[in-house]
Parts: C-alpha cells; sequence; structure tokens
C-alpha cells in the first residue's frame, strides 16, 4: 500500500489546522512555501513540517534564485563588441553608438584607429608602467555610492593606492574614423611615439589599450586607454589644411580630397548614404527593381546650350605649338651654369647675370603652366562620322526616357546616378553634375505616382529621424536649428495639393509683401513663390500638378482641355525637391508633339515604338538628391551637398 496522503486528505487536513479569515496582502513565506511543496512531493503531512523540510526547502529556493539571476544576467548581457569584418579594429560607432554610450563594454581589449582631431598634454604624477589604472569594481562602488569623490574619480589614477613624486607627460587624442560623429579620447604617455615624431592632430593613428570609465563634467563617458601604439601616419603640420581650429565650409572646397576628414561634411555624408540605403529599402519593399542608366546618349533633348556634348575629336591646331618641357630643360641647364660660376669664384657680375637670367626663365615656365591649365580648346568643324561613336552624342540629362523602356518590360522600376546640365547660372543650388532618384511605373496615372512620390519622401524623412539621431543632432546645433522639427513635420501629416491655376491664385492675392517675378500663367514658379506656399501659406509641403503644356517636357500626356498636362511638382520647406508626369502612351500625340518642339523624329523612332507594341498608361517621377540632402541639413549650398562638386568654372580633382 502506498504510502502518504491523498489530495482529499490533505485538503481536509489544511482546511482542519487553517481556520477561514478575511483576506490580507502580505508578503510571502517563501521559505514555508517551498517547505509545503516540498513536504507534498516527499508524502509528508503539511502540518507535521520539520526544520529539515524548511532547511531543504531554502537551499532549493537559493538554487532557484541563482538559476533565475543567471538566466537573467544572461538576457542583460550588453551586445558584444562588433569588430570591422575585414580589419583587427573596432569601428568607434560599435562603441561610441550604442545605447550605453560604451559605458557597458567597460574593461575590454580593443584596437581602434582614425584621425587625430585634438592633441592635448598634461604632467601627472604617477610610478605606474601606464599612464592611469583603469578603474576597478571596489572603485566604482565607492564613486557610486560616495557622490563626492566623482570628481576625484575622473582624474587618472586617483584611487590608486601608489603615488610617486616622479612626473610625467599624459597625451589626451581625440580621433575620429568617421563611422559616427562622436570622437573617442585616446589616453597615453607621451613616451609612446614613433622614433622622431609627435602624435599630433592630422596624424593617423592605430592602437590597441582598454577602455575605461571617466567623467566629462557630470557625465560619465568612455576612452581608451592606450597600451599599444601599432602606427602612426605622418603629417605636415605646416601645409595640412584642417590644422587650422577654424576652418569654413567655403575654404575646404578648395581641398575636397582632406574635406572628408571634416566633422561637418563627414555627418552630411553619413546623411547621404543613409539616404540612400534608405531610397533603396523603400523600392525593395515595393517589389521595384533596380536598373542601371547609361550616362551618355544620343538622344538630345532640351536646348543645345544646357547640354554637354562628348567628342574625341578635338582641334587645337590654333593654339600654336609651345615646347613647355624645352624651357623646364634650360631652366636646368642655366642652374648649372650658376654652380660652375659659384666654383669659379672669378666672375660675381657673371654669377649675378646669370641669377637674372634664370629668375626670368622660372617665371617664364610658370606662366606657360598656368596658360596651359586654362588654355582653351576650340572645336573645329567636326566629322562626326570619324568620331567615336559616328554620330553626335551628349552627357545624359535625365534617364527618364530610357528607364520608361524598362518600365514597359519590368511594370515598375527606377534608377540612381548622375545626370548632367551646362547651366550658366552660379547659383549655390545648381550644379553641372547631380544626382537623381528616377522612378517609373507601368500601369499607373498622375495620381498614383503623385501618391509614390509622396510617400518616398516621408519614408526617407523617417528613416533619417529613425537612424542618423547623432548627425541629425549635430545638423540642428551647428548648421540649422530647425532641421530635426523640419524632418518631423514631413512626416506627421499629409501633404498639400493644389493645382497650378490655384498657386498662382493664392500668389496673386498676397498683400504684406512683393515679389521680385510676377507669378503669371505660362511662366515657372520662381524659388520666393515656391518658398512661400511651402514655408509661410501652408507649412507643409505641397503638390502643385496640372502645369501649362509649354513649360513641361513633350512627354508629359496631354488634358482633355487642350491647355495643361498631367506633370506636378513637390515643393517642401528650403527647396523644391521632386517633379514628374504622367507620360503620353497615344502615338498619335507624341508624334505630333516631338514636332512641334522641333525634335528629330529620327532620334526618337524607338521611344514611338514603346506606343506602338503594347502601350501602357505609365508615369514617373524624379527626385533631385543634392536638394533632399540640403533639406534635411540646413546645408545652404550645393557644393557641400556632394562629395566632389561640378560646377560652372570649377572642376577641381
Amino acid at each position: 500500500m502506498a504510502s502518504g496522503w491523498s489530495h482529499t486528505e490533505q485538503s481536509k487536513a489544511l482546511s482542519r489546522r487553517a481556520p477561514k479569515a478575511p483576506f490580507v496582502a502580505s508578503p510571502p513565506n517563501f521559505p514555508v512555501m517551498y517547505a509545503y511543496i516540498y513536504s507534498i512531493s516527499a508524502g509528508c503531512p503539511p502540518h507535521l513540517l520539520s526544520h529539515r523540510s524548511i532547511t531543504v526547502a531554502l537551499v532549493i529556493m537559493e538554487s532557484g534564485r541563482r538559476a533565475a539571476a543567471g538566466r537573467n544576467q544572461m538576457l542583460l548581457l550588453p551586445p558584444p563588441i562588433q569588430r570591422f569584418k575585414y580589419s583587427k579594429r573596432v569601428m568607434l560607432k560599435s562603441i561610441l553608438d550604442r545605447e550605453d554610450e560604451g559605458l557597458a563594454i567597460v574593461g575590454h581589449r580593443v584596437a581602434v584607429g582614425g584621425w587625430v582631431n585634438s592633441r592635448k598634454e598634461r604632467a601627472e604624477a604617477d610610478d605606474a608602467s601606464s599612464p592611469t589604472r583603469p578603474a576597478q569594481a571596489d572603485d566604482e562602488v565607492l564613486v557610486q555610492y560616495v557622490p563626492f569623490l566623482r570628481p576625484i574619480s575622473s582624474l587618472p589614477g586617483a584611487l590608486a593606492a601608489a603615488t610617486s613624486k616622479d612626473k610625467h607627460t599624459i597625451v589626451y587624442l581625440l580621433i575620429n574614423d568617421g563611422s559616427c560623429i562622436t570622437n573617442l579620447q585616446l589616453v597615453m604617455d607621451s613616451s609612446m611615439s614613433v622614433p622622431g615624431q609627435v602624435v599630433t592632430v592630422g596624424n593617423s593613428i592605430l592602437v590597441e589599450g582598454v577602455l575605461r570609465r571617466t567623467w566629462t563634467g557630470t557625465k560619465r563617458v568612455v576612452e581608451l586607454i592606450v597600451e599599444k601604439l601599432l602606427h602612426v601616419g605622418a603629417v605636415d603640420l605646416k601645409t595640412y589644411p584642417l590644422a587650422k581650429p577654424q576652418t569654413s565650409l567655403p575654404f575646404l572646397r578648395d581641398h575636397l580630397h582632406l574635406r572628408p576628414r571634416f566633422i561637418t561634411i563627414g555627418s552630411v555624408a553619413r546623411i547621404r548614404s543613409s539616404l540612400t540605403c534608405a531610397c533603396h529599402a523603400f523600392f525593395n519593399d515595393l517589389g521595384m527593381i533596380h536598373v542601371h542608366m547609361p550616362i551618355i546618349t544620343s538622344v538630345a533633348t532640351g536646348s543645345q546650350s544646357q547640354r554637354f556634348q562628348v567628342t574625341t575629336l578635338l582641334d587645337t591646331s590654333d593654339q600654336g605649338h609651345v615646347d613647355l618641357e624645352a624651357f623646364k630643360a634650360a631652366v636646368q641647364e642655366k642652374r648649372s651654369r650658376i654652380k660652375e660660376l659659384r666654383r669659379g669664384r672669378n666672375n660675381k657680375e657673371a654669377l649675378t647675370a646669370a641669377k637674372e637670367d634664370l629668375e626670368k626663365s622660372k617665371e617664364l615656365v610658370r606662366v606657360l603652366e598656368e596658360r596651359q591649365k586654362t588654355a582653351t580648346v576650340y572645336v573645329g568643324d567636326v566629322k562626326l562620322s570619324e568620331d567615336f561613336f559616328g554620330r553626335a552624342v551628349y552627357l545624359s540629362t535625365s534617364a527618364g526616357l530610357h528607364l520608361e523602356s524598362y518600365a514597359c518590360g519590368l511594370s515598375g522600376v527606377y534608377t540612381i546616378g548622375p545626370v548632367f546640365q551646362a547651366d550658366e547660372s552660379r547659383s549655390a543650388k545648381k550644379l553641372a553634375e547631380m544626382w537623381m532618384v528616377e522612378v517609373e511605373l507601368a500601369f499607373a496615372e498622375l495620381e498614383d505616382v503623385m501618391n509614390c512620390a509622396e510617400d518616398l519622401l516621408r519614408s526617407l524623412c523617417y528613416s533619417l529621424l529613425a537612424t542618423a539621431g547623432n548627425d541629425l543632432k549635430f545638423a540642428a546645433t551647428n548648421i540649422d536649428g530647425d532641421c530635426i522639427k523640419r524632418l518631423q513635420s514631413i512626416t506627421s501629416r499629409p501633404f498639400d495639393r493644389i493645382t497650378y491655376s490655384n498657386a498662382l491664385h493664392i500668389l496673386n492675392q498676397v498683400k504684406d509683401r512683393s515679389f521680385l517675378t510676377q507669378a503669371v500663367w505660362g511662366a515657372d514658379l520662381s524659388e520666393e513663390h515656391e518658398r512661400y506656399l511651402a514655408d509661410d501659406y501652408f507649412e507643409n509641403p505641397v503638390i502643385v500638378y496640372e502645369f501649362p503644356q509649354e513649360i513641361k517636357p513633350f512627354y508629359a500626356r496631354g488634358n482633355a482641355n487642350g491647355i495643361t498636362v498631367s506633370a506636378f511638382e513637390i515643393i517642401a520647406p528650403k527647396a523644391m525637391l521632386a517633379r514628374g508626369s504622367q507620360k503620353e502612351e497615344r502615338l498619335d500625340v507624341i508624334r505630333k508633339r516631338i514636332e512641334e518642339v522641333g525634335l528629330p523624329q529620327e532620334q526618337f523612332d524607338w521611344y514611338m515604338d514603346l506606343r506602338k507594341h503594347g502601350s501602357v498608361k505609365r508615369s514617373g517621377f524624379s527626385l533631385e538628391f543634392e536638394k533632399m540632402v540640403m533639406m534635411a541639413t540646413g546645408i545652404t549650398d550645393a557644393e557641400d551637398a556632394i562629395p566632389f562638386p561640378r560646377a560652372r568654372g570649377d572642376a577641381k580633382l
């Protein structure tokens, strides 16, 4: 017969020993609860609980507590440091852009690299071999519970037991590797340097050390105690442009190859990268296909003065021929002559004359070199049949026409690439080379493509706010204080929509200001008109649609009134960002429009074939990438929104 009580007997015994009483909330007696559970499992009546039962219950409870604590600790462990896959170093972003700002990985040994932005020195006393002693666990407890020790704890070696009267110099370096906006402070002994070289601003550096907590004012931050100096890249401070403490953006445009190290340019570059990734993510989620488009085209759209023609046939015969190398060789001969005269020491007059002659020759060479750099190359009578392509070709002003052909086979396509425009203006927002996001959708009408363009812009702004927070905070502090609010406002409500006619009506009703150009039918909206509509009237991005036919491209689909076309522009605060249209799918209408604008029919035979063979309604738009970057960051000059700007009279590197 099995020993122990049945569940019914247990219940009766409990009811006899525990009379009913009103419920009172109180802390549970965990040892007794565990002992009760243990007694049931062992076949012992609960009212006969012994000290042994309670002791065993305590052991079980403690074991469970430790197991739970272990599981919780595993769940709460900070994410590990991510080393760059193709290098032994750790990117600063994986240390400083963590939610804990690197404080949870204090004590880890890492190798980091970057470029030095600042250097400071301080003489300190310490008998340790390293410049500072990483904070120990006991030290951290003291600092945590004794607040007045915090300022002391930030001093290197402040809580160390040993002290010394000897002083040595500690070097504090701020470095950045471009992966994030925040600098990492390196702490190292001045004796740790490459022989004959001092680590200073502009050096590249690769070091290994241990991460340690420190205090900056009242905020805890992480720094690296350097133990090994693995590499130092030399710098010439006399010629290094970024060595100056106050460096302006216009100054940096003359040093395009070095300006990525400047904190503002680096921040703009990361924001531009985030926008590019967000574009691809948006279209990828829609199942659209990315297509690479050509930048050399034989399709001549726009006026001749706005196109860059590509040719290998250049006639330089009427410039005259100057052998610059012969003049340089003559300079070397004159230098040799001066050396001979110096050795002779008997003809001072001849030596003086030779020196004067050498200076004149050097000046002549300099003038010829400058003239050669800026020499005008004349294009003579070019025989196109002898040119590289055998016909006139140009740098593309838009990929839209070529992209349309892929939309007629793949339905939804997009491209991101450069376009070129020979604009004579010197506006701060005009570039000769721009990057465009261009989209073409088959089976789509005007409202469809306007919705797509609006959703893209809202998605880009939302993505920036979610992924580029630190760079946007920097931009708000140092470039434009309203940039974050501007992005938030774009994501907060739908865009307003008005026709071109209504836009003119609004502008002509303005009484409290005067515009430089009058808003009249058949003219493009000026920049001041756009700014008033988006910034002042709607205080929101606005989509203007149904433009006059004469100010839009020939391929925009004509409306039934014969006056307007199905085209639109999206005007956001600070910039007009996107424009697009529904494409004309009717063969007879597109053929007539090509003839009206005076374009050569033979160049567009392929384009009309898209209407002959399986024509379909389709629409597209383009987004000016530099303007998107300028709107997001507050940068006012397009040359600072693109890595290597090309503008009128300016094509460095």
